[in-house]
Order: C-alpha cells, then sequence, then structure tokens
C-alpha cells in the first residue's frame, strides 16, 4: 500500500489529458489500482499519485428506505452469489458480502416497482449450495409467499443457480412467480449486470407468470432479459452475461429493458394456476455420474448404498457393455438408477440397441429428456414420496414442472 494512503482516499495524478482525480482501492505490482469517478478502474504507477483527501471514516448511516404502499410487495430473499457481492480489495477476488436490504440500497430504482420484504438465507458464493440449504430456501419461499406477497426474488450465485431453481420448482407449488436472479460480473464493475438483471427480475416477478423461472441477460446487449423455466435451464457459458439458456424449449418470455415491459408465452405457467404447496424432505444420498470410455465399473460401484444415481450417459442413454453389471448390482442393492443423456438435445431411449436393453434389463429408468442436473435434483424429491422402484420410476417419467417435453423435435 502507498505510504499513508488508506481504501477510499481520494488521490491526483498527471495524464495525457492533465491533472485528474480518482478514488484509490489498492496497490500491487507497482500501479495504485484507482476507480474513476465514471465507475471504471485505472492502473496507474504508484509514484504518479498524490494524496487529495482523507476518506470519510465511516459510511453515514442509512436513512430508513421509503417505499411505496400503492405498489405490489415483493420478497427479496437473499442467498448471496455475484448480485449479492463486491471485490475484496485485500485479496482481488470477489465476496458475497451484500444482504437483500443492501441490494435495495444499490439499485434504488427497484423501488418504484415494487415494496419489498426482505430475508437472508445465507450469504455464500453458489459452489458452496447444499441440498439443505435448498430445504432452507424452499420453507422461506413458502412462507413469504404464505404471508402474501405478489412475487418472490431469489437472488443466487449464478454457477448452481440452475440446480436451486429446480429444486425449488419441485418443493414449491406456487401460485405467483418464483424469479431466480444472479449476475455474471460484480457490481463495481463497469460491464456488471447486476442492476439490469435486478430490474426485470422485478419486473418479471410482478407479471402474470406463475412458475419457478431464471431471469438473466438475454444478450450481449443491454436491452432485454430472457425468463427461462426453472427445470429446463442451463448455465452455457462461463463468463458471459447471456450464460443461461434454455434447452430444447424456448424461453417462457422476455422482459425488454430499459422499459421492463413483460411478454410471456403462450406456454408459459400463468399466475395463480396453482395452490401453494411446500413439499421439502429430499433424499440427500444421490449422485451424478458422468460416463466415458474407458470408465471403470469400479466407479459405479463406488456409489453403493446411495439411494439414487443419474447417469449422463452417450446419445441415447449408453454405459459400456462393461459397466452394465455394476449398474446392475446397484439397482439389486436397492439404488434407483435413472439414464440421461450429455447430448444437449434429444431423449434417451435403451430400446435401440443391445447396450440399451441390457440396461433397461438391469432395472434402469429412462430420464427421458430431462437435463442429468434436473434429473438428480427431481430423483432427491421423489424418493421420499415414492414407496417402490415402480412408484420412483412413474414419478421420474412424469411431467411435473415442464421438465420433460411431451415430445422430441426434430430441432433443438
Amino acid at each position: 500500500m502507498i505510504a499513508g494512503l488508506q481504501p477510499g482516499d481520494r488521490v491526483r495524478w498527471r495524464g495525457p489529458a492533465g491533472e485528474r482525480e480518482a478514488t484509490y482501492i489498492t496497490d500491487r505490482d507497482g500501479m495504485a489500482v484507482l476507480k474513476l469517478d465514471s465507475g471504471y478502474n485505472l492502473g496507474v504507477p504508484v509514484g504518479e499519485c498524490t494524496f487529495a483527501a482523507r476518506a470519510l471514516p465511516g459510511a453515514p448511516p442509512c436513512a430508513a428506505m421509503v417505499q411505496d404502499p400503492a405498489l405490489p410487495q415483493l420478497s427479496i430473499i437473499s442467498t448471496g452469489g455475484t448480485i449479492a457481492s463486491r471485490i475484496d480489495y485485500r485479496t482481488g477476488a470477489v465476496t458475497s458480502q451484500f444482504s437483500a436490504e443492501d441490494i435495495l440500497r444499490a439499485i434504488p430504482q427497484l423501488r418504484t416497482l415494487a415494496r419489498y420484504r426482505t430475508a437472508q438465507i445465507a450469504t455464500i458464493l453458489s459452489e458452496n449450495m447444499t441440498p439443505a440449504l435448498w430445504q432452507d430456501l424452499a420453507r422461506a419461499v413458502h412462507r413469504e409467499i404464505g404471508k402474501g406477497v405478489q412475487g418472490v426474488i431469489v437472488t443466487h450465485g449464478t454457477d448452481t443457480m440452475a440446480y436451486s431453481a429446480a429444486a425449488i420448482s419441485f418443493m414449491v407449488e406456487t401460485p405467483v412467480p418464483v424469479v431466480f436472479v444472479g449476475a455474471q460480473r460484480s457490481a463495481d464493475r463497469p460491464s456488471s449486470d447486476n442492476t439490469m438483471n435486478a430490474l426485470c427480475s422485478a419486473a418479471a416477478a410482478t407479471s402474470p407468470l406463475g412458475e419457478v423461472a431464471v431471469v438473466m441477460h438475454a444478450g450481449t446487449s443491454d436491452d432485454r432479459c430472457s425468463i427461462h423455466r426453472a427445470a429446463r435451464v442451463r448455465k452455457m457459458h462461463t463468463s458471459r452475461r447471456d450464460a443461461f439458456q434454455s434447452l430444447g424449449v424456448p424461453p417462457v418470455g422476455t422482459v425488454e429493458y430499459p422499459s421492463l415491459q413483460v411478454a410471456l408465452s403462450p406456454g408459459a405457467t400463468r399466475r395463480g394456476s396453482a395452490t401453494l404447496r411446500l413439499c421439502d424432505r429430499l433424499e440427500e444420498r444421490c449422485g451424478l455420474l458422468s460416463f466415458h470410455p474407458g470408465l471403470s465399473p469400479d466407479v459405479i460401484r463406488a456409489f453403493t448404498g446411495y439411494r439414487g444415481l443419474v447417469l449422463a450417459g452417450t446419445g441415447l442413454g449408453h454405459v459400456s457393455s462393461g459397466c452394465v453389471k455394476a449398474v446392475k448390482e446397484l439397482v439389486e442393492g436397492s439404488t434407483e438408477v435413472v439414464m440421461t443423456s450429455q447430448c444437449l438435445h434429444g431423449r434417451v431411449c435403451d430400446r435401440v440397441y443391445d447396450t440399451g436393453r441390457d440396461l433397461l434389463a438391469a432395472g434402469v429408468i429412462e430420464g427421458e429428456d430431462m437435463l442429468p442436473e434436473v434429473a438428480l435434483v427431481k430423483l432427491m424429491w421423489v424418493l421420499p414420496q415414492a414407496r417402490d422402484h415402480e412408484a420412483v420410476a412413474a414419478l421420474m417419467q412424469r411431467n411435473l414442472r415442464g421438465e420433460i417435453r411431451e415430445r422430441s423435435l426434430h430441432g433443438p
């Protein structure tokens, strides 16, 4: 750190356009990291910076938020993630630090769309999400809807948001929108998507939608968000702002930005279509395994004692002939095995090739065209409710939340 300077201090330096002023953040490798008033960060050689003004000793106390009682009431349930994060300049890494109320203060325009209740069940990056937290989240969503809110927004890290959204879609039958939203880039980055995504999520949460959905950037421009059905969405890119895509089906709606006009597709579930119901039991002893050439049958046997296993097989839903015996041993040991495909589009059919027929004879349940991660979450939810193999198979192969298409089309 530059001698005597503290993060937040104002500094001056002389650039090509003359003397300028910015906020000091930190320094590394001989460069001072400064935040310009425009919001962009800049690296300036340490020796060129001079002190301008001391940072305030502390943030002023926050005034009570004024909310319009005439607006619809939503609930924001925060779990953390990048949308509720900032840079930790001690380490240079993104850390989850904001609460739901902090998000409202950071994005004041949210208060022009609705009034809000806030709750926080976790402050984590989403790789730390667990089935137990899914249950806490489901209970919180159910509780908030039961108190009469017209929609729920769940802030969540993007890496596992699709898992969590699918889990809540099975655990909570909802008459109002439950909208998961995240950000690919933290709030203090000039390219952050948190403001647009948050505003679009609030618009979706006050719309006629009546299901669990994920709302994120639809493209690389700041002009539209897609509303994705929770059980058909996947994160498809590590860092792009339009990382989320609906697979096998179109999005159930869009939100234009900045107008925040919502357009729902004919297939979207409408508000009021269901009666509020919570079914939050999960079987955590379930696994997800992706087959690859040369996979040892012993890897499959490692799931002995699990209550369920989802296999992401090749093509129509295959593993090698050498693995079929290990699968049969699992089934005979009371592990329910569900077959899905690694392919992004299409349907499992184990009746075409000999290996598939052998898997069916071994007791494998065909996972239709479910995404493997959705099949995992659904299996966790189905197992506590089903009394035997036939009941598990019947529930797994029944379309409950739009996770299974009635028919596979020629294209995606």
